[in-house]
């Protein structure tokens, strides 16, 4: 097994202090591929520092985005809520902040600028997609359960890479009607899209965390997460070719 660097980077947006998480293999040489990682709406737990360990074993340079502020975790679904709210309702605040990350990865003399790619889980796959729709410089981008809708559907026509959307078919929180209006968006721009869709899941199913809250809605699923792991792998494949 590779070793893998890492390490929590501070960052600055508008005044507030923001920490990441950055993790690579230190003996390659030469630019790689980077990936930016949007954690879910309650903060850069542990999980998304796996998440970007498992990409820098795979030769990615990764780097979690931090839109809390502090790389705090919230422990609250009250403290979440109104974060979420507030992100939300500001598409210019949240894209922002997505830049900012995003250029704290491609300021890495480790990292092709060429070979960029989000992903993100939950509205960090909202996250992602914001950050496309506002046309950064990305490869390709990768939501698992992730928030599909937008204030700004007509900016779709930014997005200058692929799109994989990973979602349960059972999700009550992106229902298919979501789903159908994301696709007429992706259709409208025109954009190289795929959307796929698990059996038997639900939301959260990439986090195996979820079932904690003890949510219906919320719900681990290996198989889907190893699923959507393989898509998204295969996804950088066809984009970057082999990274390791």
């Amino acid at each position: 097994m590779r070793t893998v660097h890492t390490e929590a980077v501070s960052y600055d947006v508008a005044g507030t202090r923001y920490v990441g998480y950055l993790a690579f293999d230190p003996s390659r040489t030469g630019s790689r591929p980077g990936v930016l990682v949007c954690h879910e709406g309650n903060g850069l737990h542990a999980e998304v520092k796996v998440r970007c360990e498992r990409l820098a074993q795979l030769g990615y340079v990764a780097f979690a985005v931090d839109y809390i502020g502090g790389g705090a975790v919230l422990e609250t679904m009250e403290e979440m809520q109104e974060r979420l709210k507030h992100l939300r309702g500001d598409v210019d605040g949240t894209r922002k902040l997505a830049r900012a990350g995003l250029d704290v990865l491609r300021g890495r003399s480790e990292v092709d600028h060429a070979k960029v790619a989000a992903i993100g889980y939950c509205f960090g796959g909202t996250f992602a997609l914001e950050l496309a729709r506002d046309g950064a410089p990305l490869a390709c981008v990768v939501g698992f359960h992730s928030g599909l809708a937008t204030r700004r559907p007509d900016d779709a026509r930014n997005i200058k890479g692929k799109v994989l959307v990973c979602i349960g078919a059972d999700d009550p929180l992106i229902p298919p009607d979501e789903r159908l209006a994301f696709e007429q968006e992706m259709r409208a721009a025109k954009v190289d899209w795929r959307l796929n869709l698990y059996g038997n899941t639900v939301h959260g199913f990439a986090n195996p965390d979820a079932d904690r809250r003890n949510i219906p809605a919320l719900k681990y699923s290996k198989l889907s997460h190893e699923r959507s792991w393989r898509a998204m792998r295969d996804l950088f494949d066809e984009t970057f070719g082999e990274a390791s």
